[in-house]
């Protein structure tokens, strides 16, 4: 098209919106292009010059419908540019320049994801369509505008109650927000409170208990010394009645003496027992590091272990260990082993009973396996409880005290490891205790202790 009088104005502004209806765009885009066009060519007509407007649409990249009016005076691009700043609002791209004869203005409006494909039989038709359009008067353009205002109007009105009402609503949820933020604010002060005096109480309670396991500590230990001289009497006595050298004692005195013996002997393992576990508590165990021949202690543990090994249907197996030596108390270890390998002598009545020793990385571990009767997994932590004995386990030799495994776990942790037990009843019982192959603390004693 070209404009050259103001009646074209709006013939260019009802072809524009023409244009961007058979291209695709979307009807509020329709009416930004047809405004823009209109405010383009009345500044442009304004300076007195003919103008050609030509429509193209570029289908290579986005779509997008592009408007060129070429306007013959040159020179006045930066002052355009001025005065069409606000038009290029209207559309995604504007760009005003000098070129050559005269000056060029050019806007583009990209074409919606929806818009139709606009091949070349679709562009024939458009064209075809728009040749045989009629531009209307004047007053037909003012009524499409006050249309297209009105609806403008509407759609803000509709926008504005929408803003209105989504305030009322943040409004509304800011209160709840703040009042449920002073509600949670109050309660976990409260709950801060709570937990301060809690802490307090269970300072208290530490100190307590503290001073209860020291005072129960310290009468294990008296009671344990004090009975351990007259229980220790009981038994020399007895092995003095019996001796060759005493009076004959009849069958029956025989049969009660023993039972006294017996007795007096349970009483002291027991006595022993509750004296070592108290020292343990109380902390005066005090591991003494040395290299530890693990082939002699084997041989120690087997030679005064195997008169325990009775009966003919337990084999007692003493394994060589694969490991020569290892940095850790002697006693201790022989303690911890020795209890656990009269535990499962006196809890297997056929099969074997097994002592054996591996590395495990930077740990060893000593395994002690047997095939008595096992433990349910239900209780494989509470067989390191004081007293507690597994219900039923009644060996030949009679129950036993129910402190061997907690001092022995204890003494594991005094010796830098631990102690575990994996079992299943009717196939047997395996203790692994595993400790570290070198003492850090023994050789490195620059080094602070830990707290």
């Amino acid at each position: 098209m070209s404009l050259r009088v103001e009646q074209d104005i709006f013939a260019v502004r009802q072809l524009g919106r023409e244009v961007a209806r058979a291209v695709g765009l979307e009807s509020q885009d329709q009416t930004r292009v047809a405004t823009a066009l209109s405010e383009v060519c009345r500044v442009l007509l304004a300076v007195g010059a003919d103008t050609d407007v030509t429509f193209r649409v570029e289908s290579y990249g986005v779509p997008a419908l592009q408007v060129t009016m070429a306007h013959s005076a040159a020179g006045g691009s930066s002052r355009l540019a001025e005065q069409l700043q606000l038009v290029g609002r209207l559309v995604d791209t504007m760009e005003v320049d000098d070129g050559g004869i005269g000056t060029t203005v050019r806007m583009a409006r990209r074409l919606p994801s929806g818009a139709p494909v606009l091949t070349s039989t679709k562009m024939d038709e458009i064209r075809a369509a728009l040749a045989q359009h009629v531009p209307g008067t004047p007053l037909d353009e003012l009524a499409v505008q006050n249309q297209q205002l009105i609806a403008a109007l509407d759609e803000v009105r509709a926008q504005r109650d929408d803003l209105a009402r989504l305030n009322a609503e943040l409004e509304e949820t800011n209160r709840g927000v703040m009042a449920l933020y002073h509600q949670l604010s109050d309660e976990l002060e409260e709950t801060n409170r709570g937990v301060v005096a809690l802490y307090a109480e269970l300072d208290e309670k530490s100190v307590q208990l503290r001073a209860a396991s020291e005072a129960k500590s310290r009468f294990l230990a008296n009671v344990s010394h004090e009975l351990r001289a007259p229980v220790t009497a009981i038994i020399g006595l007895g092995r003095l009645m019996t001796d060759s050298s005493s009076d004959e004692l009849t069958a029956d005195q025989q049969r009660q003496v023993d039972l006294i013996r017996t007795s007096a002997s349970d009483l002291l393992s027991l006595v022993n027992g509750l004296l070592d576990l108290a020292k343990a508590e109380a902390g005066r165990l005090e591991p003494t590091w040395s290299e530890v021949d693990l082939k002699a202690m084997f041989g120690q543990l087997r030679g005064t272990l195997r008169p325990l090994a009775t009966r003919p249907e337990v084999e007692f197996v003493v394994d060589e260990p694969t490991v020569p030596t290892l940095r850790s108390d002697e006693v201790l270890l022989a303690q911890v082993l020795r209890n656990l390998l009269t535990n499962a002598l006196k809890f297997t009545e056929s099969g074997s009973v097994r002592l054996s020793v591996r590395p495990i990385g930077a740990d060893v571990e000593f395994v002690v396996a047997d095939t008595g009767t096992g433990i349910p997994s239900e209780l494989h932590e509470r067989i390191f409880e004081e007293f507690y004995q597994v219900p039923g386990s009644m060996s030949v030799s009679g129950r036993g005290t129910g402190l061997g495994l907690p001092y022995a776990r204890r003494l594991a942790g005094i010796l830098g490891g631990g102690l575990r037990v994996a079992s299943t009843p009717g196939t047997g019982s395996t203790f692994t205790l595993q400790l570290p192959a070198a003492d850090e603390s023994a050789t490195d004693k620059t080094s602070e202790p830990a707290s």
